[in-house]
């Protein structure tokens, strides 16, 4: 008999006992990066999640979009003002952002996912207020910080079958406001009010190392503390931690920053005993999260 077959069998028989202990479990995932311009790579994201769903699994993806934004401001015409490296986003800008998230790329999420057998919707933070905004910083106009979370809308979607596909735009306190809001924050606040099993930071990175350069697969919160204050932890993995410390103490079991590059990288994560990232979670006990 064919080797890779034995081998498939094999792995299937090994993966069983992460096979039961997520079944029934809400895993959030934050989707971006250099797969989302890649077509082979979005099919191969989206056969991940159909597959998770498959086994019992609820995922909940939450994706990003930075560069499609950018170009198409480009094409606009609509120039950018930065403050400390931060773009300001304007009325024109966050036309566009809802555009393009909540249009072109979501779609093209669950497209994928529907083309690899699944049933994924999409929807953005404004859908039934599932995300109130207030301005994160004044400065940079339409930028929201979440203050206010409604999930249910996403409970009512996975319970009767579906994968929910939202987009990080979210309206404000006042009528007819509109705020982008960054893809990990909107992951890990939807995490939270979850109270997930899961949440998978999909990123272009291998995870958070230590001095040594050696990628860190466990880590407590007080490590990530104490690694941001030494410097180890530094440039664009602190939001990404910060907002894995957020979820973690929201109620999440585990955060897990994971190396979006690497193929199946959430089936590693949660199928194998060789996992595909650095998991930050508490050490104290907690039931498991069951979806409601």
């Amino acid at each position: 008999m064919d080797r890779d077959w034995i081998a498939t069998a094999r792995t299937l028989s090994e993966a069983l006992p992460y096979l039961q202990r997520y079944s029934g479990a809400v895993v959030v995932v934050k989707f971006g990066g250099n797969a989302m311009g890649d077509e082979e790579a979005m099919a191969d994201f989206a056969r991940d999640i159909v597959l998770m769903r498959q086994v019992g699994i609820f995922p909940v993806v939450v994706h990003g979009g930075g560069p499609m934004i950018n170009e198409m401001l480009g094409k606009l015409g609509i120039e950018s003002q930065w403050v400390r490296g931060k773009r300001v986003t304007d009325k024109a800008t966050v036309e566009v952002v809802e555009m393009i998230l909540s249009g072109l790329v979501n779609k093209r999420i669950v497209q994928a996912i529907n083309d690899q057998g699944g049933r994924a919707v999409g929807i953005s933070g404004k859908d039934d207020d599932l995300m109130v905004c207030e301005a994160d910083d004044p400065e940079l106009g339409f930028v929201g910080r979440p203050v206010e979370m409604n999930v249910q809308v996403i409970r009512d979607l996975y319970n009767a079958g579906m994968i929910p596909v939202i987009a990080p735009v979210a309206t404000g306190m006042a009528d007819n406001e509109t705020f982008n809001v960054n893809g990990d924050t909107a992951a890990g606040a939807i995490a939270g009010a979850l109270r997930a099993d899961r949440l998978l930071l999909l990123t272009d990175v291998a995870g958070v190392k230590n001095k040594a350069g050696e990628v860190m697969t466990q880590l407590t919160p007080d490590d990530v503390t104490a690694l941001i204050e030494d410097g180890t932890i530094a440039g664009g993995m602190i939001p990404k931690v910060e907002t894995a410390l957020k979820a973690v103490d929201e109620g999440v079991r585990a955060v897990v920053i994971v190396d979006g590059r690497v193929a199946n990288a959430c089936l590693l994560e949660l199928f194998t005993e060789h996992g595909a990232g650095s998991m930050i979670r508490s050490t104290e006990p907690r039931v498991k999260p069951r979806s409601e």
